[in-house]
């Protein structure tokens, strides 16, 4: 009886490793991460890009050895930017797919749909790109940005605009979205904190293509703004910015990252000259830093054309930062890549230095300020804001 029991068992911990399992560093077969991105949908100009850089990242991981002597498996699925699509990925995830931790993801909402299953389960998640600074409280103790927070960009667009633009400003939000609610609080916060006025506030749907109301308010001022601080989903900035244009509203237009897509310029034209944004990363193969020309390079390489935004290469971090994290725990159990993820010191990301913390599971990176002109993107600054409003 106990012989039958000890070969039952050894057979069993054989299939086992042959099939993958097990979260010890003598486990075999490909390491399972999932990645949950909008390919299709309205958020799809920033998670394509995240997608496409998450994957050349494992490419290059894989070919490379993989980690502890095992490939990586990204799964990439579509969540279409729908909440109810994200909350079926994260199972799918979890029950069908059997990852051993989760990335991805460029938006808050999209994050706090798929959380609660990730977290629920266990698994180190990682998000690419979405900037609210709650979220790990939101979510759970298993969750870690790969980004600055929105307090973080918007003190930054705050003080610099201040600076460079005057006191006087006009906020807009997008009132249908968590990131945009957000980012015009945080800038709010942080713009009258050092002696800001803002003359008019107001929002709109996040649906809405028709600006007209809100622009006619404007121009009802008695005197103009200094400037316009608008936070502003991708595929509602270009209409925005081409419509304030037209109206005849000509003074600097400030917002948030996600203003980061060329569907800026080709909607708006020459109207988005003198727009400013921050965001993670210039991606100029030109004026960045040697580890954005090398990251263009490949990248081109893998897909025929540069990065479209700092989003790829937001993605490109998050697997590499997630790949170190397993790497350093030894092993791919749950409890072990928190704890490495929680010892991230410095890491150097193409999007900037990464530390995290047990305390803080949001790293404290500098923004780069982008400044429209000639119809392209090119560095107006790199911002680390002297005050940040709290989460």
């Amino acid at each position: 009886m106990k012989r039958t029991l000890f070969a039952f068992v050894v057979i069993a911990s054989l299939v086992l490793a042959a099939c993958g399992g097990g979260g010890g560093g003598g486990a075999t077969g490909p390491i399972k991460i999932g990645g949950g991105f909008a390919l299709t949908g309205d958020e799809s100009a920033l998670d394509l890009p995240a997608a496409n850089g998450a994957k050349l990242a494992a490419k290059e991981i894989n070919a490379a050895g993989g980690v502890l002597g095992r490939q990586i498996d990204l799964i990439v699925h579509d969540i279409q930017y729908k909440m109810d699509v994200t909350a079926q990925v994260a199972k799918q995830f979890v029950e069908h797919d059997k990852v051993v931790a989760v990335i991805g993801f460029t938006d808050t909402d999209s994050v706090l749909a798929a959380g609660p299953t990730i977290q629920k389960a266990g698994l180190p998640f990682i998000t690419a790109g979405a900037t609210s600074p709650k979220i790990p409280t939101q979510v759970g103790d298993m969750m870690f940005l790969a980004c600055f927070g929105d307090n973080v960009q918007a003190a930054a667009g705050a003080e610099y605009s201040f600076k460079n633009f005057g006191k006087n400003a006009y906020l807009l939000w997008d009132k249908g979205v968590e990131y945009t609610t957000l980012l015009g609080g945080y800038f709010k916060s942080r713009f009258t904190e050092l002696g800001g006025t803002l003359v008019l506030e107001d929002s709109y749907d996040d649906k809405a293509t028709d600006f007209s109301a809100q622009i006619a308010k404007v121009k009802a001022l008695p005197q103009q703004p200094d400037f316009y601080y608008i936070a502003a989903m991708p595929y509602n900035i270009g209409p925005v910015v081409k419509q304030f244009r037209d109206a005849g509203l000509n003074g600097p237009i400030v917002g948030g990252d996600g203003y980061d897509t060329p569907d800026l310029v080709s909607v708006a034209g020459p109207a988005s000259a003198n727009v400013f944004f921050t965001t993670h990363a210039l991606i100029d193969a030109t004026g960045g830093t040697e580890g954005i020309k090398k990251f263009i390079a490949a990248y081109n390489k893998e897909y025929g054309h540069d990065p479209e935004n700092a989003f790829a290469a937001l993605g490109y971090d998050t697997m590499y930062l997630m790949a170190d994290a397993i790497k350093r725990a030894g092993s791919t159990d749950a409890a072990a890549v928190k704890k490495a993820l929680e010892e991230t010191n410095k890491y150097p990301g193409i999007t900037g230095s990464i530390t995290l913390t047990a305390q803080s599971h949001v790293p404290q990176k500098g923004v780069t300020i982008i400044a429209v002109k000639d119809q392209k993107f090119t560095l107006g600054a790199e911002v680390v804001p002297d005050k940040v409003p709290a989460p």
